[in-house]
């Protein structure tokens, strides 16, 4: 698990609008990496609205949004399609980066247990550097939440 205060690992991730993206190429920007379970599905789609609503301030606070489920690419580029998401949508098939910031979790729906993708957000600075991260996010709020903190961080470098 990576520890706060800690260097993220390098990955690269294929993403929607053709983009593969890496931590190494994203140097020099903070990144928000939010994690959520599935496309289309209402409490994913009322978080991405509000990172959707809020892309203007984010942009402001030098920060790039990236949202990463297990979907595929062709699920994303019509999820970002119909909630026109301003921001990328990355593809983790194969969970690489949900094993990388350990977000699969057991998790229960109507008496049957499955893992799946605890809804987690991470805050990532300039030099690559985990600085913040919510874990078993609640929607309500939480996008304010993860502002206020780009902004702190970007005012801190």
């Amino acid at each position: 698990m990576i520890a706060l205060e800690q260097k993220v690992p390098s990955f690269s991730a294929q993403a929607t609008s053709g983009l593969l993206v890496s931590l190494d190429a994203l140097e020099g920007k903070q990144v928000v990496l939010y994690f959520y379970p599935k496309d289309s599905t209402p409490g994913c789609t009322t978080q991405g609205q509000g990172f959707r609503d809020q892309h203007a301030a984010f942009e402001a606070a030098n920060t790039l949004v990236f949202g990463v489920s297990r979907d595929g690419l062709k699920s994303h580029e019509n999820f970002k399609a119909k909630q026109g998401f301003p921001f990328e949508l990355i593809s983790d098939r194969d969970e690489a980066l949900c094993q990388l910031f350990e977000v699969i979790k057991l998790k229960k729906l109507y008496g049957k247990e499955y893992m799946g993708i605890e809804r987690s957000t991470f805050l990532i600075d300039r030099k690559g550097v985990l600085q913040r991260e919510w874990r078993g996010v609640k929607v309500p709020g939480h996008v304010d939440a993860v502002l206020e903190a780009a902004r702190q961080l970007n005012a801190a470098n």
